[in-house]
């Protein structure tokens, strides 16, 4: 099959390229890095260079590949500041809706039958309601100021895929994890910039890379709608925050109280924020598409409740392609 990676230099397209290539599939990656050309070449695909905001370099790379599916993993983050949340995704959020929009143009023109995008399965979720989020729960309507134009982007991105003319899949990842995947995160622990709020109790899902990798495969050519992908064995981030310190070797993170200005500053509400877990519903495609990767312990197909309580939340910090 012919597949197109749009952002396949990030944490999972470093990934999902070879999975694809050891697939038997004919692959032509994209990277904005000249100096990440020869990286992909040498993993066997073909490489394309080029911005996702450019709309005409876009439709010509797409228009060359001829591709039957395409895969937008694009994102931009290189620095991660919790005190300007709005300004850190501001690249990415231009990926997610005009990148988008130049991805989908390109992959309809040339043909392209299926649309496989990646989204984030954490914060977004409405916080009413049961602590367990499947698929079908709407996305947050009132966020946190400082998270509201990442949550249009991640809304425009969602419904313009599952509306669109071509199959499209739409794969919420959870926080994810893996080489390449949490240097900014390890970093900000270092620094002492992820502290734990109220008790803790807010709990986190997780996704490898090569299961998030993994999924993309798995949705080549079956599935459709929005799929929530994360692994079995959520934390809560007393305990998970305290033990990835220490691994580190970081300084304990500080304590705050859930006061409104601590929430605000944290991009999260401290007194009700539910996080999802994969859901039960929509049982015969999930169980053929999550299975685990081969020989790991790490599994992303039971349904796992989750508390209501303080938390500090996620912004899709692991997302680094480009």
């Amino acid at each position: 099959m012919r597949v197109l990676v749009a952002g396949a230099t990030g944490a999972v397209g470093k990934q999902l390229v070879p999975q694809l290539i050891a697939a038997g599939h004919q692959v032509t990656a994209t990277t904005r890095s000249p100096g990440k050309a020869a990286g992909l070449q040498a993993a066997g695909a073909d490489v394309a260079v080029v911005d996702g905001l450019d709309a005409i370099g876009v439709g010509e790379a797409v228009a060359r590949a001829e591709p039957e599916v395409v895969i937008h993993q694009m994102t931009s983050l290189s620095d991660y500041d919790l005190r300007h949340i709005e300004q850190t995704f501001a690249k990415t959020n231009e990926l997610r809706t005009t990148g988008l929009d130049n991805l989908m143009a390109a992959a309809q023109a040339a043909g392209a039958r299926r649309m496989i995008v990646q989204s984030y399965s954490g914060w977004p979720n409405i916080r009413t309601g049961g602590p367990v989020k499947t698929e079908d729960d709407p996305l947050d309507p009132d966020p946190p100021r400082a998270m509201r134009a990442t949550l249009d982007a991640i809304s425009y991105l969602e419904n313009a895929v599952v509306s669109s003319a071509m199959e499209g899949v739409v794969l919420r990842y959870g926080s994810l994890y893996g080489p390449g995947a949490t240097d900014l995160f390890i970093d900000m622990i270092k620094r002492r910039h992820v502290p734990v709020i109220g008790n803790g109790a807010g709990i986190w899902s997780f996704t490898h890379i090569q299961d998030a990798a993994s999924a993309a495969v798995a949705t080549l050519d079956r599935g459709d709608g929005i799929y929530n992908i994360v692994d079995d064995e959520p934390a809560s981030v007393s305990e998970w925050l305290p033990a990835l310190a220490a691994a580190v070797g970081a300084k304990k993170p500080f304590r705050l109280p859930p006061t409104p200005r601590t929430s605000e500053s944290h991009s999260c509400r401290p007194d009700h924020t539910s996080k999802p877990r994969l859901s039960a519903s929509r049982t015969a495609d999930r169980v053929r598409l999550m299975s685990p990767v081969s020989g790991s312990p790490r599994r992303w197909a039971r349904p796992v409740s989750a508390a209501r309580a303080p938390a500090v939340c996620s912004a899709g910090i692991h997302h680094t392609s480009s």
